[in-house]
């Protein structure tokens, strides 16, 4: 069960009121709940508890070391696509030999730092990079372990900017330059292949992609022979951010894991971001302004894209509630769009929204992923603030940025 619900009317965040809150800090801000991430991710590890993962939790969704931290503290490792983020990662305190690095476009710098750190895994996504990664491993006289991944050509059903397991995607490699991969590896001899990953896209809510998934990489495993030491799953676990979303059955795909783990000996890996913080925050922002349109009021709020991109990038629903819930109904259509000089800065639209007034706060839901980490200083503003509460204890995890530091840049 979510800690952000309402209580007599009004929206909380465990025990503390959010709209006290909005009064406190100056909007907008990310409202973060340490018990819903904890509860999602003890609930995820429960559902593959026989099969013993590595949760190598997806920083890309949100990199914030505080959140890094509580993640750790529960046994979480990561998975990066950056240096930056490797090194977020390990200054969270997550262990080198929990970490896996992916991503297509790993430079000579990022290559370096991973093998002198002594990650886990570097997951290499073409030839090329194999051959780099072997040249700078035999420069530092080290021994390098790496994964190869898998582009399994198997359609997602997600949004088209989200799908990464598809021929036509940049990841990973196809099934036969995979295995022609695997039967030259001998002739780069400071790497270690040892393991297999695919990752297939983000917010799945069927497990049938998953099992389509399995089946490549039984094609893969049986036509290589090679006992791979790891599989790594990848992510892609889907979260419901409208009310007709079904919730993915994670069980039955945990039943057919476990069958695959015991018949290659292997260790499994899951990458999950989303299904970890999706759910876990909110982003509270204030009404500037009521504007009657020619057939709609723009509710104009003072978040906007460059503080949460999801709608404008991937055309993505959430929910918009007031702090204050009323049964006073007004009849028309209603837009919350925001600030920014773009089209697209725009949110959700409602009929029959409840009754609102100008400088009333609201709370956009389900932005835990892939909110505070897409954010930039586009129309020169500020990072918004970021706050996380336990129970009735609130703490400030990012600053907002300082304007006149922004603008001498």
């Amino acid at each position: 069960m979510s800690s952000i619900k309402y209580k007599n009317n009004t929206l909380f965040i465990e025990n503390t009121s959010v709209k006290t809150l909005a009064l406190k800090y100056r909007s907008p801000f990310y409202l973060y709940s340490n018990s819903n991430i904890s509860k999602n991710f003890k609930s995820f590890y429960n559902n593959f508890k026989k099969i013993n993962p590595l949760i190598c939790f997806s920083v890309k969704a949100n990199s914030n070391i505080k959140i890094l931290r509580i993640l750790k503290k529960l046994g979480s490792g990561a998975d990066v696509v950056s240096g930056g983020e490797l090194l977020k990662a390990l200054k969270s305190g997550i262990k080198p030999n929990k970490i896996v690095f992916s991503g297509v476009g790993k430079t000579e710098e990022e290559i370096r730092l991973a093998i002198k750190k002594n990650i886990l895994l570097i997951n290499v996504e073409s030839e090329n990079e194999a051959i780099l990664i072997n040249k700078i491993s035999n420069q530092m006289r080290k021994s390098t372990s790496i994964g190869i991944r898998l582009n399994p050509d198997i359609n997602a059903p997600t949004h088209k900017k989200i799908s990464t397991g598809k021929a036509e995607d940049k990841f990973g490699l196809s099934k036969n330059s995979l295995i022609t991969f695997c039967r030259d590896i001998k002739r780069l001899k400071n790497l270690n292949l040892e393991a297999i990953s695919v990752h297939i896209g983000s917010q799945i809510l069927s497990e049938n992609p998953f099992k389509k998934t399995l089946k490549v990489l039984e094609e893969i495993i049986l036509k290589t022979k090679i006992n791979f030491k790891y599989v790594d799953l990848g992510g892609g676990f889907g979260i419901t951010y409208k009310k007709n979303d079904k919730k993915i059955r994670l069980k039955d795909y945990s039943n057919l894991v476990e069958k695959f783990k015991k018949k290659y000996n292997c260790k499994i890996i899951f990458e999950p971001g989303r299904a970890i913080v999706g759910n876990s925050a909110i982003l509270v922002t204030k009404i500037q302004y009521l504007k009657k349109g020619a057939n709609k009021v723009f509710a104009i709020l003072n978040a906007g894209m460059n503080d949460f991109m999801r709608p404008a990038l991937y055309d993505a629903t959430h929910n918009i509630l007031p702090l204050i819930k009323s049964n006073k109904r007004v009849k028309g259509t209603l837009e919350f769009v925001g600030p920014i000089c773009e089209s697209t800065c725009r949110f959700i639209k409602y009929k029959n929204y409840q009754k609102i007034n100008q400088s009333d706060y609201v709370a956009i839901m389900d932005v835990g992923a892939y909110g505070a980490s897409l954010s930039s200083n586009y129309n020169t503003k500020p990072l918004i603030a970021e706050l996380l509460v336990t129970k009735k204890k609130v703490k400030v995890i990012r600053q907002q940025q300082d304007l006149l530091k922004l603008i001498n840049h």
